[in-house]
């Protein structure tokens, strides 16, 4: 699978899409598995790690900016970090992660990432606002809305595969948008 589609059903994850979670975990499990185990040494306890890695990613979707970076690196600090939290909590004597009473935890973005991902929201928004109305109506749709193509396609009353050409150019003009 690759970047772009990780990074779709990252999105539609955001909007509390259960299949696209669920083909995310497919895309993705082993090798967040691998990064548990790696740092846990442990296979069930990299396996409760996994559980917690997948619903921080259910509950933190949201906050995934597409900036240029791999989705792939965006999940695996959240499986590593979850797992360094597991061997620190282990060390600390703690075997429950959910009993550690008053202990705080941010999850988001620095101030400085919020920065930059604000930054990045807006050239992505002007980039998107300099295509013509419907292809950027139809990226939308398809890349933030979850729409499938053939929706997208009934909607602007195209034939599929014209619509696929409009999202494929789209795309590739909002790389180069992005990239000046």
């Amino acid at each position: 699978m690759d970047r772009t589609q990780i990074e779709q059903l990252i999105a539609r994850v955001a909007l509390r899409d259960r299949r696209a979670f669920d083909d995310l975990y497919d895309a993705t499990s082993s090798k967040l598995f691998g990064i548990c185990l790696r740092v846990l040494n442990n296979r069930a306890a990299a396996e409760d790690a996994m559980q917690d890695t997948y619903v921080k990613i259910w509950n933190n979707a949201d906050r995934y900016a597409a900036n240029g970076l791999s989705p792939m690196t965006w999940l695996i600090t959240i499986a590593r970090n979850t797992a360094i939290d597991r061997v620190r909590a282990r060390k600390a004597g703690r075997t429950d992660m959910d009993s550690v009473p008053g202990e705080l935890v941010a999850y988001g973005p620095t101030p400085e990432q919020s920065a930059v991902a604000a930054s990045e929201a807006r050239k992505l928004t002007d980039c998107l606002d300099a295509l013509p109305t419907d292809r950027g109506a139809a990226i939308r749709g398809a890349y933030l809305d979850g729409d499938s193509y053939a929706e997208l396609a009934e909607r602007f009353r195209v034939p599929l595969n014209t619509m696929r050409t409009w999202l494929r150019r789209g795309l590739i003009a909002l790389r180069e948008c992005m990239s000046s």
